[in-house]
């Protein structure tokens, strides 16, 4: 059900432009679990200055479910959300970004490593079915741009594709986007945006 209602949305839906929540309606998020060890109530309000966008085309925020705390195998937490949606929809730029690494492997699939303008956040994207025609690293992408598509790539279930999607505040050196992990589930601003 949640999977057809993204898709079957009416054409003059598509056309508006998306609007941004108002701070009123859509506090900081602060509760448990919302980040690890190494960010500041700082990186969280700026975080959510950055708008973030649902990184699937046609997904609002209401239809989300947060996996931030999920178990995964052994004792880790998944530190990100997966977003379900048919193979092959678009995936869009949740922030302005710039395009970090482009990788293949066993777990995450064909995945997307990008940075917000100023480099303080990484966004990692995982499981994609491709990337974008022509994406390269150093591209500058705006908000809403499409670069890839979903997928059941790395060790995602080919019953169920979905984006893997993970913020975390940049690390430093050479490992950057090894940093501590934010939640995302609360900072979406806008619905995701038809490409």
């Amino acid at each position: 059900m949640l999977l057809l209602s993204a898709c079957h949305r009416n054409r003059h839906e598509w056309d508006e432009a998306p609007r941004p929540v108002s701070p009123e309606r859509y506090a900081i998020p602060l509760h448990a679990g919302a980040r690890a060890a190494g960010v500041a109530t700082a990186d969280l309000e700026a975080l959510w200055q950055r708008q973030l966008m649902v990184p699937v085309a046609g997904i609002a925020r209401e239809s989300l479910r947060d996996s931030f705390t999920a178990p995964r195998d052994g004792r880790r937490i998944h530190n990100a959300i997966d977003i379900l949606a048919p193979k092959s929809t678009p995936i869009v730029a949740a922030d302005d970004c710039i395009i970090g690494r482009l990788t293949t492997g066993n777990i995450g699939g064909i995945v997307i490593y990008a940075t917000d303008p100023s480099e303080r956040f990484v966004y990692y994207y995982a499981h994609l079915d491709r990337y974008r025609k022509d994406l390269r690293v150093g591209d500058r992408i705006a908000k809403g741009s499409v670069i890839g598509y979903v997928g059941t790539t790395g060790n995602a279930s080919e019953r169920v594709p979905h984006l893997h999607f993970q913020v975390m505040k940049r690390g430093a050196g050479r490992v950057w986007w090894d940093g501590p992990p934010i939640n995302p589930y609360t900072f979406f601003a806008l619905d995701g945006a038809a490409p």
